[in-house]
């Protein structure tokens, strides 16, 4: 039986509610209260008048359920403004603070837990977002991330961590969960197993994970979860919290060191502990019906007649209003639900044709072309630690490069980061920016340094390369310009930087100077 984290975590709300009231009436500092309130999945937005709530849910699925709870909250609570995040999540922002512990509570009740969404804990378990209807699938490892998600809960009362531990879950070499380089993936193989990955990240000293063992039993996952909490626990940096993440343990144990420190405390698990777990492969028994559909945003689901419609707001900014409507669009449709992915956007699943082509519709609003879809944090608007605004600045590119018509794909998605946390995922885009600032003439002014080269791709991971920044002004014109070239060539990006790195490189230095 599923522990009942709800009435677990309930009266950890009195002292969260006691130290917001304290925050807000200046009575303890930003960094006390920060320290306190990201275990509770909230932090003050710029400012201190307005809070942000992030709400975790394993694997990024919103049931129809949650997406009504969420949809009644922002009437509730008056909340004009909604972010998908990079870990399959959606923050809630804005929040009054007389509102934010009852909202906070009202989320627990309705089985979206944001404990640990924050702070020094086992964060949302990700996976990949069409995990169980994609038809080139490994398997499904939807209810594996799942079953994680629960188990890790136990873990935030219950151990005190040197920093936050992520875990996710692939079920594909597209790798869209970074499973090869987060604190700890599992990677679904076509034998049916999972190959594991450990102490990887991005952010400052970014790292690739360490394999840490390969053909694992799925039911087995639990065992590795707690070998990386002991290990993390045993290893992890508890003084300096800049080198507290798990990805430092390479360094200071070496990656081969790491890997038997890893693997002595699997061994101590597997001989102390029974943690086999078996899961419930959900089967879809809905059929599909009507002529078959096809468009650019539509997915055909291994289910024959099935398909999935992607979504992705501009800079994974869901309006309230918006998040209303395909609420009552698919309140009725049977067995349809959302799917976060790891970059800002969504899938409605398991439409039939009439569905897809009505979610379709009521989304036309959404990233039309591959650069459109790029990626943003929050940004210094709103976040404490933000240097740049960096949905601002997706979209003022986003504005300029439309003037253009490009065709798609002659730009690549980019992603941008207000800070060297990589909550933007910079270091993994083919073009990523970072919040900075750049010495001018003129003085110092907002900036982005640009890196270049990463890749994600199972097989194929780069962590993008640094370079020189470029002001705000300007990166809207770089691309543009950037674009130019490759239209020119009646190319995209992906094949003309295969022959043309060098006239990347001139073109930065332009812009850089």
């Amino acid at each position: 039986m599923a522990r009942d984290y709800v009435t677990e975590f309930l009266p950890d709300l009195e002292e969260f509610r006691d130290k917001t009231m304290k925050f807000h009436n200046k009575e303890i500092t930003v960094p006390e209260y920060k320290g306190f309130s990201g275990g509770f999945g909230s932090y003050a937005e710029r400012g201190g008048e307005s809070h942000m709530l992030r709400l975790r849910m394993a694997g990024g699925q919103v049931t129809k359920e949650r997406l009504k709870f969420i949809v009644e909250a922002c009437d509730k609570y008056r909340i004009q403004k909604m972010k998908l995040t990079t870990c399959q999540s959606i923050q809630l922002h804005n929040l009054e603070a007389a509102d934010l512990c009852d909202m906070i509570e009202d989320a627990w009740k309705a089985g979206m837990i944001s404990r640990g969404g924050g702070g020094d804990f086992p964060r949302n378990v990700m996976a990949s977002p069409l995990s169980g209807v994609q038809s080139d699938e490994y398997f499904d490892v939807l209810p594996y991330a799942q079953a994680a998600g629960e188990y890790l809960m136990g873990f935030i009362k219950a151990v005190k961590f040197p920093r936050k531990l992520k875990v996710c879950f692939s079920n594909s070499p597209a790798n869209e969960t970074h499973a090869t380089f987060r604190d700890l993936g599992f990677v679904a193989t076509p034998e049916g197993t999972f190959d594991v990955y450990a102490a990887g990240g991005l952010g400052n000293n970014p790292r690739l994970g360490a394999c840490v063992a390969q053909g694992i039993d799925p039911k087995k996952i639990l065992y590795y979860i707690k070998a990386m909490v002991n290990t993390f626990v045993a290893y992890g940096n508890y003084e300096n919290r800049g080198r507290a993440r798990t990805r430092y343990m390479q360094d200071t144990l070496g990656t081969e060191g790491f890997i038997r420190a890893y693997q002595e405390k699997l061994e101590e698990v597997l001989a102390a502990e029974q943690l086999d777990i078996e899961v419930n492969i959900p089967v879809i028994a809905k059929s599909g019906k009507g002529a078959a559909v096809s468009a650019k945003r539509i997915i055909p689901q291994k289910q024959e007649g099935l398909y999935a419609v992607f979504y992705q707001p501009v800079g994974g900014d869901l309006t309230p209003a918006r998040a209303k409507e395909l609420y009552q669009l698919i309140q009725d449709m049977e067995d349809v639900e959302i799917r976060l992915t790891a970059e800002e956007g969504l899938y409605i699943i398991n439409c039939n044709a009439e569905e897809a082509e009505r979610v379709l519709a009521l989304t036309k609003d959404g990233a039309e072309t591959l650069f459109e879809t790029s990626v943003a944090c929050i940004g210094s608007a709103i976040c404490q630690v933000g240097v740049g605004k960096s949905q601002a600045l997706l979209l003022s590119c986003v504005e300029a490069v439309r003037k253009e018509n490009f065709a798609d794909g002659v730009l690549p998605r980019i992603h941008i980061s207000g800070c060297p946390s990589s909550c933007g995922t910079h270091q993994i885009g083919d073009i990523g920016f970072r919040g900075a600032v750049k010495q001018t003439p003129d003085g110092p002014k907002p900036a982005f340094a640009i890196f270049v080269g990463g890749c994600a791709w199972q097989g194929k991971e780069k962590l993008a390369d640094l370079g020189k920044a470029i002001t705000v002004e300007e990166i809207p014109l770089f691309l543009v310009e950037l674009g130019r070239m490759i239209a020119d060539k009646n190319s995209t990006y992906a094949d003309w930087i295969q022959e043309n790195q060098e006239q990347l490189t001139a073109l930065i230095e332009k812009y850089t100077a």
